[in-house]
């Protein structure tokens, strides 16, 4: 049964976007986790990347749904030429578009999962509700939390740098790809049960 409006004609159940930057220097960033996810989405289910709507897109199949990974490359700002033009290429409804970004005011290692609300002053979804035309898109939002009291780094700089090791950024990008597989199996309320409970 097919869970998402994906819309008429669609080839698509789902668009899973993994937010972040471009370019190796970044690719361990706090600000990449969404990008992490969808490679480990990628990585689980044998998706292979290719260029497309200037980003890199796999299609994976989970459970029978076929599942669209894309991780713009346009730069976090404009995010929302990438998704505007996978969406419409395979004519998904805005709801169908799930976006995983991460979220500094959540503390660091909890997971929110909703459908629409506001933009949190984050620039990838401000220009991803631009592209879309609706803040009404899921989002998958990934704690980063702040920087440590003490800190003297604005927290732009803070979210450009890499994970510690004590963040068990892997096991974060786990519990964050295991929402997603659930939010596909078992629909937007149970997802958000798991993630709940399942807090570390």
């Amino acid at each position: 049964m097919r869970l998402w409006p994906g819309g008429q004609g669609s080839s698509l159940d789902l668009v899973v976007v993994g937010l972040g930057n471009p370019g190796r220097e970044y690719q361990r960033n706090r600000h990449n986790i969404g990008a992490m996810v969808a490679d480990e989405l990628a990585r689980r289910h044998g998706g292979s990347w290719r260029s497309k709507f200037s980003g890199r897109v796999a299609e994976i199949r989970l459970d029978g749904h076929k599942i669209a990974l894309l991780k713009p490359e346009t730069y976090m700002n404009e995010s929302g030429r990438s998704v505007g033009a996978a969406a419409a290429f395979f004519k998904v409804a805005p709801e169908a578009v799930l976006v995983v970004h991460d979220e500094s005011d959540l503390e660091a290692g909890r997971l929110q999962l909703r459908l629409g609300g506001g933009l949190a002053g984050h620039n990838g979804l401000r220009s991803i509700a631009q592209h879309l035309k609706t803040q009404e898109f899921l989002r998958l939002r990934v704690g980063i939390g702040r920087p440590e009291r003490g800190d003297p780094r604005p927290l732009a700089d803070w979210v450009l740098t890499n994970f510690e090791p004590h963040e068990d950024a892997e096991d974060l990008v786990a519990r964050a790809a295991d929402a997603v597989e659930t939010l596909d199996a078992e629909g937007v309320e149970r997802a958000q049960i798991q993630v709940k409970v399942n807090r570390r």
